[in-house]
């Protein structure tokens, strides 16, 4: 069974993003960081590229700013009252600050932030050359053209212990890459780490990159780093 692990909001709150990303090193686990361009600073970067030089770390661009664009309904930074074009230019901008810091260490994924976006958005992440949207499983897949998706199962931090021991069962038995989603800025390294523990060493977990996903299930002629 394939496991990936993404955890969103890079650039908030350092002080618990780097305790888990010891966890994953620890475990020698690979995690896909989804990382908000606006709020990634040089100190940040420079750790992220450090240890990706010696863990099996991934990142990826959140967003552009985590900001709520939305009058009403559910909070969308690249949602329906916002043209084509302004979302194009949000998005594109954050690739480009991603790029000042990162190089090209980013892999070519996008994660809107709060798991939403509209057609219009992934038309546009296409056309920019990204090659991977990643939502969550409610999300209904939004069919672009050379742009799979990869769907994230479980909300960690949203779900209590006994909810969150169900909901891996069932993804589970769907047969399908269980894919976790983590908010370390909504938790701590140690609520973590016996998900961690179970999954560095049970012998039939098989723990993937996002990318290393995509090319084996989502969209077998990508290429993972």
């Amino acid at each position: 069974m394939s496991f990936f692990f993404r955890d969103d909001d890079a650039g908030w709150l350092d002080s618990r993003l780097l305790p888990l990303l010891d966890a994953f090193a620890a475990h020698r686990l690979p995690l896909d960081l989804a990382v908000i361009p606006v709020d990634l600073d040089h100190a940040l970067a420079a750790e992220l590229l450090a240890r990706m030089a010696t863990t099996p770390l991934r990142v990826h661009q959140h967003g552009f700013a985590h900001l709520n664009h939305e009058t009403s309904g559910r909070k969308c930074e690249f949602g329906p009252s916002r043209q084509a074009a302004d979302q194009r230019r949000d998005i594109e901008a954050g690739r480009r600050l991603l790029a000042e810091l990162l190089g090209d260490a980013p892999d070519p994924i996008f994660t809107p932030p709060w798991n939403r976006c509209t057609e219009e958005t992934a038309h546009g992440v296409a056309a920019l050359g990204f090659r991977l949207l990643s939502r969550e499983w409610r999300a209904p897949p939004l069919g672009i053209p050379g742009l799979p998706e990869l769907q994230v199962r479980i909300d960690w931090v949203r779900l209590d212990r006994a909810a969150r021991a169900a909901r891996l069962a069932e993804a589970i038995r769907d047969d399908q890459p269980v894919g976790v989603m983590f908010h370390h800025a909504g938790m701590s390294a140690a609520e973590a780490d016996d998900l961690l523990r179970l999954i560095a060493e049970h012998e039939r977990a098989r723990p993937l990159s996002m990318m290393q996903v995509a090319v084996g299930t989502v969209e077998p002629h990508l290429q993972a780093p």
